[in-house]
């Protein structure tokens, strides 16, 4: 049975040096520019400019890609065409006719687009590369298309193997359900009307595998799609429609925007469940706790558990003050919470806790502020190494130091084991008074990637991150100039140039004369931390980014609607006396208020003219399907952006869809939102409408206030026009 998620190779890797490219093209401006575009991108490239040379490179070399001109000085472009349509090489034609016939009869003859030389040719060759690595992609990615036309099926497994995808044929719902239950599907292309049964049928008994455990799209084949079918499909999972007899670049873009789609869903899914692992390794290896915003304790792992001697439903709801050892003083916490909340820093230290049962243990602790896109704290993570053993033989080595009748050897042989304990759970290196490297141990070499040969007798600076600003350096020269410690978390550069970040402490060691003879560096190893913490915050920022995404492939607006919505929509929740988290939160979830579209079908979403009352029915379902999206999340901004996703059609007189909400009924998100689209959709142009002026658009919302917005929403807006001007001024549109 195949597996659903498998994320060992998720990341599709493709190699492009192994890429071969073809350019035939007679002219000398367009064939130089194709030459440098693909040297950049860093594929292997051949070129010329007559059509019997390029038959002789086609026949002596691997070549996987041709970007061909028609009309060529010796010959017709066609020729290669035909001669490579049973090959595995792929065509791009330029051209500087847009012939629909020919391009319907060429598509499944190994060419995979049409790039016209007119004023835009420039723009389109600029995403060859990124076309080229999806085509590559595509061989991981694997079709299924049930329809009981022989014909159809042959005429789609060639369109779709020609685009270097797995493609499997069934004629019947029994054959379509082994081939998915015995492979990896990531596309079904589904028939309605089978012969002796029905294609929605087929989709409403299998969607729990279909749609919720395998996750995979389905776009619906018919040569008769009526509002009723539409609905019945969009409710069993279908994500589109496609009308027979089917135009064969719309199958071909809709097909590749939904791999795409399943592509972003599947890396998505993959670095989530890494996520989860990396959380799990560093709970098997280290005392973890995490704390809100007040310092509650809101999560402990088993070795926290284990060492404290409290059970989980007592340390839950805790500050950690529950841990803390009277021996402990209190300026060390004021440091540390002045550090982690005000600064918004990692804290390092070694800290004594108390046991339940009033004994004590010491751990090695770093204490990392968890941060939101704007800088805000979500929470603290800590995380611990036990150091009690360690502590034990210091406290017994300076007992064993201070007594007057003192044994040597037994001195000696303690100092040893101390310097042994030291050495291997530190990183160490001893500097002259000129700051010239004397001593490193192999924890040094191991993390800096130099010998002690390399080391010893260079300065730390060879260490040096450029990241770290030059003032780090000049306090701490400063500090152990003047005999004193000096600690500080610093960026590091290894001998291979990769980064690490160490916890270091630089203690001045002085003789009997209170002389600095040396200096020596104490260091603890917190790159897996950093590391840990960038992968959080990376994976929540792609999370959102990604569903945005999705919206924009989908939708007529630009970028900059976008941003210029999400702007407008922070705006909106100041003034309206919100907090800047919730504002923030709004302003990263407003984007998403139209995932939903991903779900309405190009006929209907980019429609020029206006819509029939059937097809705005269809387009309204976009709030639903966007609210289905985005409601089973957890994270706030998800949450908000299910919300607004649902809510932003409705209007403050009940007159709205899709639940006919009225007034504060409606979340105060959802209301922002809708004014800051309606605002900027008005003032911009759009295929099925020109821009409005001002005028048009002041009029039309004072019209609305009481109506369709929030009369306090519409007066903040025109008391503070200034401010929204000076928004659409900086996101105007190109």
């Amino acid at each position: 049975m195949a597996e659903h998620t498998n994320c060992e190779n998720f990341k599709e890797i493709i190699n492009k040096k192994e890429i071969s490219i073809l350019i035939v093209e007679d002219s000398s401006a367009i064939n130089k520019i194709l030459q440098k575009k693909f040297k950049e991108d860093g594929f292997k490239y051949f070129t010329t400019t007559t059509l019997q040379e390029a038959k002789e490179i086609l026949h002596n070399e691997t070549i996987h890609y041709v970007m061909l001109d028609i009309n060529l000085p010796d010959g017709n472009g066609y020729e290669i065409i035909k001669e490579q349509e049973m090959t595995n090489t792929k065509i791009f034609v330029l051209t500087t006719e847009n012939d629909s016939q020919f391009r319907e009869s060429t598509f499944q003859k190994g060419v995979i687009d049409f790039i016209l030389k007119d004023k835009d040719f420039f723009h389109k060759i600029h995403d060859l590369d990124k076309t080229i690595i999806n085509l590559e992609k595509n061989k991981f990615k694997n079709i299924l298309v049930l329809d009981d036309s022989i014909v159809i099926q042959t005429q789609i497994k060639e369109l779709l193997e020609n685009r270097k995808y797995g493609v499997f044929t069934a004629s019947t719902p029994d054959e379509a359900l082994s081939i998915v239950l015995d492979n990896n599907i990531h596309l079904i292309l589904l028939d309605l009307e089978l012969k002796e049964s029905s294609g929605l049928d087929f989709l409403q008994k299998n969607k729990k595998l279909l749609i919720v455990e395998r996750k995979i799209p389905v776009m619906i084949l018919s040569g008769k799609i009526s509002p009723s079918a539409m609905r019945d499909g969009y409710k069993a999972g279908a994500v589109d429609f496609l009308s027979k007899p089917y135009i064969i670049e719309e199958l071909i873009l809709k097909v590749d925007l939904w791999i795409e789609y399943n592509r972003r869903e599947y890396e998505l899914e993959c670095n989530q469940m890494l996520l989860s692992q990396y959380k799990e390794t560093v709970d098997r290896s280290s005392i973890v706790s995490k704390s809100n915003k007040k310092g509650q304790i809101t999560y402990i792992n088993e070795a926290f558990i284990h060492i404290s001697g409290y059970s989980q439903s007592e340390l839950l709801g805790q500050n950690h003050n529950i841990v803390r050892h009277p021996d402990m003083p209190k300026e060390i916490f004021q440091e540390l919470w002045n550090t982690i909340s005000i600064q918004k820093k990692p804290w390092t230290g070694q800290v004594k806790n108390r046991k339940k049962d009033g004994t004590f243990y010491w751990v090695d602790t770093i204490i990392n502020p968890i941060l939101d896109l704007d800088g805000n704290i979500i929470e603290f993570i800590a995380i611990r190494k036990d150091i009690t053993e360690h502590k034990l033989i210091e406290e017994h080595f300076k007992n064993e130091l201070s007594i007057k009748d003192i044994n040597f050897q037994q001195v000696l042989k303690l100092s040893k084991q101390y310097e042994l304990a030291i050495n291997e759970s530190n990183i160490l290196s001893r500097a002259n008074l000129q700051g010239t490297i004397t001593y490193v141990n192999e924890k040094f070499c191991e993390i800096s990637g130099y010998t002690k040969e390399e080391a010893i007798g260079r300065n730390h600076s060879l260490l040096r991150h450029p990241d770290t600003p030059d003032s780090v350096f000049q306090e701490l020269w400063d500090t152990i100039k003047m005999g004193n410690p000096w600690k500080g978390i610093i960026k590091n550069k290894s001998k291979n140039n990769s980064s690490y970040w160490v916890d270091t402490t630089i203690v001045p060691i002085i003789d009997n004369n209170d002389k600095i003879t040396e200096y020596m560096a104490i260091r603890h190893d917190l790159t897996k931390l950093f590391d840990l913490h960038k992968e959080i915050e990376d994976t929540q920022a792609e999370v959102i980014y990604k569903m945005g995404e999705i919206g924009e492939t989908r939708s007529k607006e630009t970028g900059n609607h976008v941003k210029r919505v999400a702007e407008y929509s922070r705006l909106l929740a100041l003034l309206y006396g919100l907090d800047k988290n919730e504002a923030n939160t709004l302003f990263t979830a407003s984007p998403m208020h139209d995932i939903g579209k991903v779900g309405i079908s190009d006929d209907i979403l980019k429609k020029p003219g206006k819509l029939t009352d059937e097809e705005f029915e269809i387009m309204k379902t976009h709030s639903e399907i966007g609210y289905s999206i985005l409601k089973g999340s957890n994270r706030e901004v998800l949450k908000a952006a299910a919300i607004v996703s649902y809510q932003h059609h409705e209007k403050w007189n009940g007159q709205g869809y899709p639940q006919g909400l009225e007034q504060e009924e409606i979340h105060i998100y959802a209301r922002i939102t809708a004014l800051a689209d309606v605002f900027d959709a008005l003032g911009s142009e759009r295929c099925y409408k020109k821009a409005w002026g001002d005028e048009e658009i002041f009029h039309l919302l004072k019209e609305e206030s009481g109506k369709h917005f929030d009369p306090k929403l519409i007066e903040l807006f025109f008391d503070n026009f200034a401010s929204f001007n000076e928004i659409r001024k900086k996101y105007k549109d190109d």
